[in-house]
């Protein structure tokens, strides 16, 4: 971990904190709720040993980026534009993009107006919530009682699968300096996010994809997610579509669970790709994205 260097960046109107380690091709890493460049860790190191430049954001509201007030300023526009700014500030004009989370939608985040939800989390303390967050991705929603919120959740028996006590600690010593606000912005905006983007509505991803899921976690438990992910409907919206890996026994957060397998499954996809790309008679895998290419893409669980 001492290896891994610590910049901040300004880039569309804040500065942005970023863990970054080794030389090589770069591979973007996008953490989700309630996360920070932290939940990267084993993959910075595993992957920037075999020869790539790994670099992981505190996005927007987490961690040591700025957390701007207006749920306003949370839409996915303004998450592109902040990394967009960050690639071009290192000049960086493709990458491998890793993502975690984020297309996830609990609509109950919504509800309450600002601040009241901060106020539960509150009362509980910031170690049990982000205990409870990190253990209540399985199968089972998570039920908040109405009367007592998040008070009437008794403390986790044992820590999250891949989470030891230091770790949540660093989890709850940077959330507790700026609180959730942040990070449940991005849900308070998501109406919003909707409507900016509908000039892309029916756009296809046309980049090389991998897709990674839990079996155990519970976004995979929708009623016709799992259908929609094996039986075409995904490969449909996601043309180049190549792998999906359905890993057992594991819930939300596999990258921390099981951070072995998840870097050799983002290393042999992007080898794969590379090995492709250099062969002159394969198609190009990359995409235009305002002006900046994305290569290629590996996705941990975007739904």
């Amino acid at each position: 971990m001492d290896k891994i260097e610590h910049i901040t960046v300004a880039t569309n109107g804040i500065n942005m904190h970023l863990a970054s380690i080794g030389t090589g091709p770069v591979i973007l890493f996008l953490h989700g709720f309630p996360e920070l460049w932290y939940s990267w860790r084993h993959q910075l190191l595993h992957l920037s040993s075999l020869g790539y430049r790994c670099v992981a954001p505190d996005l927007r509201g987490y961690g040591d980026t700025d957390a701007p007030e207006s749920a306003s300023q949370y839409t996915g526009l303004h998450v592109v534009g902040d990394l967009i700014g960050l690639l071009d500030a290192f000049g960086i004009d493709q990458v491998f993009l890793v993502g975690h989370d984020w297309g996830a939608m609990i609509a109950w985040f919504q509800e309450p107006g600002p601040g009241e939800i901060e106020k539960d989390f509150a009362q509980v303390g910031t170690a049990k919530m982000l205990r409870i967050f990190f253990s209540s991705f399985g199968p089972k929603p998570l039920i908040v009682p109405k009367e007592t919120g998040f008070r009437g959740i008794p403390d986790p028996p044992c820590l999250p699968p891949g989470f030891s006590e230091e770790d949540i600690n660093f989890y709850a010593n940077k959330f507790s300096q700026k609180g959730f606000t942040g990070a449940l912005n991005y849900y308070r905006a998501i109406n919003q996010t909707w409507d900016l983007m509908a000039p892309w509505i029916g756009v296809k991803i046309q980049v090389p994809v991998k897709f990674i899921i839990g079996d155990q976690d519970i976004n995979y438990h929708l009623p016709g997610l799992k259908e929609y992910i094996l039986n075409g409907g995904f490969k449909k919206d996601v043309p180049r579509l190549e792998e999906v890996v359905v890993m057992g026994g594991v819930a939300h957060f596999p990258n921390q669970a099981r951070p072995e397998e998840v870097s050799e499954h983002i290393y042999s996809f992007f080898k794969k790709l590379q090995v492709s790309n250099n062969n002159p008679r394969a198609n190009s895998a990359t995409s235009s994205l305002n002006g900046n290419r994305v290569s290629d893409l590996a996705h941990l669980h975007a739904l």
